[in-house]
């Protein structure tokens, strides 16, 4: 990457703030408040059968296929449906506390600070995310992590979802970059990376799970840290 960049763009979840542990500590937590463990085993069983539901509902959320509003309830009915409890009230109740209490944790990616730390001044960053704008700010404020970046780019306010080209020429826009002195940095490769290459924006993917590809990528990372001989 041998291009001068003045902008950084940032997912958000998964790529700065810690998604899974920040999640999975609520679930947590959702077991024994509300007394799962009456007829789910162990907080495992539970999270496990959750994320794989809440990931199939945000597919068909990315892709307009459902709201939000049943995306956060009805990820909660389906996982009780899998241990055989069909109670609606408190699958709602469950949803709203996970969505009240998830963006109040603070866990973020090993060396997420210390990059932007060390970028800050040298680029100007921003963030684009496909997550519900009330629920990103607070994540944001409550990480202390909001002060980094200039502007904060939200899907619902453009009205289409990471990879769509409007969402990417929007932000360069807002920020008064260009695609050529600007990279993505992002986890998911189809909504980061594949949106970034539609616009012929350099991008980094960051796998830090090391998930095996054969994706056509500019380059990979598997740490935060490995930008610091980068940018």
């Amino acid at each position: 990457m041998e291009r001068k960049y003045e902008h950084i763009f940032f997912d958000l979840d998964r790529t700065l703030w810690h998604f899974d542990e920040n999640s999975r500590k609520v679930l947590g937590d959702i077991y024994h408040k509300f007394h799962l463990y009456k007829y789910i085993d162990l907080p495992d069983d539970f999270i496990s059968v959750y994320e794989i539901i809440n990931e199939e509902l945000w597919t068909l959320y990315r892709n307009g296929k459902i709201a939000k509003e049943n995306l956060r309830s009805e990820r909660f009915h389906q996982t009780l449906l899998k241990f055989k409890n069909n109670n609606e009230p408190l699958a709602d109740e469950i949803g709203t506390y996970y969505v009240d209490n998830s963006p109040l944790q603070t866990i973020l990616l090993p060396f997420a600070i210390d990059v932007l730390e060390h970028l800050k001044g040298r680029y100007q960053m921003h963030i684009i995310t496909n997550g519900f704008e009330e629920i990103q700010l607070i994540k944001l404020n409550n990480s202390k992590i909001e002060h980094y970046f200039d502007q904060v780019i939200f899907s619902e306010k453009v009205g289409v979802k990471k990879p769509h080209p409007l969402i990417f020429k929007q932000a360069i826009k807002g920020a008064g970059a260009t695609f050529e002195n600007s990279l993505m940095i992002g986890d998911d490769f189809y909504a980061d990376i594949c949106g970034a290459q539609r616009v012929k924006m350099d991008s980094i993917y960051f796998n830090y799970n090391k998930t095996v590809h054969n994706y056509k990528i500019d380059r990979e990372i598997n740490c935060l840290s490995e930008l610091f001989e980068i940018l």
